[in-house]
Parts: C-alpha cells; structure tokens; sequence
C-alpha cells in the first residue's frame, strides 16, 4: 500500500493535528516538509495530539510549536535535548520528540546531544539542519561547509565542518539516520521507525534555506542524495560501514544508516529501582523537612 493510501485512511488523525496558526517561513524552506512529515507520522502510528510531545529550540526549528495541535514546550536556545530528557525520566510511556537546528545542537551546546546518544534516552530527536543561523541572517554554524561564503559570516569559513551523523555514531548512538527535505515519503517512514526504536532515535534533516543558506542549494543534494536503500551490500548494523558512508559528502546516503537493538535504554539500566513498572515520579518519596524549615529566619 502507498503512502498516499496509507496517509488517505489516516487522515482524519490528520487533519485533528492542524492548527489555524499562519505559517511565516520563507518560501522553500525545508521545514514545511518536516512539519508535514511529522504530523503524517503521528497520525499514521494513531496517536492523538495530547498523547505525544514535542521539545522545541528557538528559531525557525521552534517556529513549529503552534502549528501542530500536540503538546509542545519550548526551551532555551541549544537545551531542549535536556528539557526532553526531563519528560521522558518523568514519564517514559509517553513518545517524546525534540527539534533544533544546527546553530543550536551543534554549535551552542553539542554536550546535549552527546549524553543523550550515549545514555539513550528513548527520544526521537529530528536535527534541522540548514548549516546555518537563520535568526542571524545566514551566520556561518558548526555543520557550514568548509571554504563557503555567508552572509553574515566575514570572508570565507575557513573550519572543518562537524558532521551530526559521525558524532552520534562516536557518541553510541543507536539510530542514526538522514533525510533531506525533498523526500517527503521518505522521512514520514524514518520518524515512524524512530518512534517504534525504543532507544535514542537520531534524524539529521537536510533542508533547504533559500533565504539564508546559499552554501547548500537544492541543486547540490539533488546532484548528490541517494537512499541506502538501494544497495545490496549495506549492513544498517555495521557501525564501521556506517561511520564510512557518512564520511561521503559526494554520494550523500539517507535513510537508516545504523540501527543497534541489543543495548538497553537508560532507566532499564538503574539497577537501584525497586519499582520498575512505575514511572521515575512516582517512586519519589516525601521527606519532612520541617525541622530544616524551623531552623531557618524567614
């Protein structure tokens, strides 16, 4: 069955995840299809909007926060890998999803994405990345290519770029995988495998900023992106082939480019639960501290 089939009987789940919000981004930007992906995706794993959350950045990764009828929340600029985190130890039965951009994950605070590959937290966690600042008018970011002219970086980059999917895949990532933003189809289908990893899900989206970003126009992927799908001798659970082909910027893979189901998440491993069917808020006990309090001058 096609996804315009699939979509078609999911609609009504659709159309509840709309809202009247009116959309303020450039025309061809990337993030349309990112939105549009991720409410197919919700809707087509059946899930109400009060039944997910979304973390959000600042800037245009935040800029989808009201135009998705599910629970969002939005966090400091580079923070809300942590802010996610937070939702899912308070309680893990529920899908979290978190989104920022280049500037913010790999530039601000790449330490966040770092201990959340390595802790695995079950986060399903879209990168949005247009290799630059887009609140900045085009500021060169840590993922800029090297040698590029931007408009409001002096002179040329003259720094090697950080490569999101490589430092997940350092990072013990257990799903790495890439998209870029004129496949559509093909990003519902990763969101709705990250979702059922019941691990860290990592998701590098490859978009378009025709306003800002002229170091990576749409002619350039189309010349390049080609889905790993397609060949017969890769092994999605060969980390070294993996860590390979992200090295790659002629022939740019997408799709899973990693998957590992043999570790455990993060709260599996606290051996020191004594409930573990319950969520982390509920094994929190009160203490009194009156005799604290009555201490102390108010």
């Amino acid at each position: 069955m096609s996804y315009t089939d699939l979509i078609s009987k999911a609609a009504k789940q659709y159309l509840e995840l709309e809202t009247s919000q009116t959309h303020t981004r450039c025309s061809g930007c990337g993030n349309y299809g990112i939105l549009n992906a991720l409410m197919s995706a919700i809707a087509l794993e059946w899930y109400a909007g009060h039944q997910v959350i979304l973390a959000n950045d600042v800037g245009c990764s935040g800029n989808v926060s009201d135009k998705i009828m599910i629970n969002t929340m939005h966090g400091l600029h580079g923070r809300s890998l942590p802010l996610a985190t937070g939702m899912h130890l308070a309680n893990p039965h529920i899908p979290i999803f978190a989104m920022a951009g280049d500037g913010a994950t790999m530039s601000e605070w790449v330490n966040h994405l770092i201990h959340t590959a390595r802790n695995n937290y079950n986060i399903t966690f879209l990168l949005n990345n247009n290799h630059n600042y887009w609140l900045t008018t085009g500021q060169a970011s840590a993922t800029t290519p090297k040698w590029y002219r931007m408009s409001a970086t002096p002179g040329e980059t003259n720094a090697h770029p950080l490569i999101p999917t490589q430092l997940v895949l350092a990072s013990w990532g257990t799903f790495v995988a890439r998209w870029y933003s004129g496949n559509v189809e093909q990003l519902i289908w990763l969101i709705r495998a990250g979702m059922n990893h019941t691990w860290f899900s990592f998701i590098e989206t490859m978009q378009l900023c025709p306003t800002y970003s002229k170091a990576t126009p749409d002619k350039r992927y189309e010349e390049r992106v080609y889905d790993i799908g397609v060949r017969d001798d890769y092994d999605s659970t060969n980390k070294r082939q993996a860590s390979q082909v992200v090295e790659d910027f002629d022939h740019i893979a997408t799709g899973i480019l990693y998957q590992n189901t043999q570790e455990k998440d993060f709260l599996s491993l606290q051996e020191h639960r004594a409930w573990i069917s319950s969520t982390p808020v509920a094994e929190t006990k009160s203490f009194d501290i009156s005799w604290l309090l009555s201490g102390l001058r108010v």
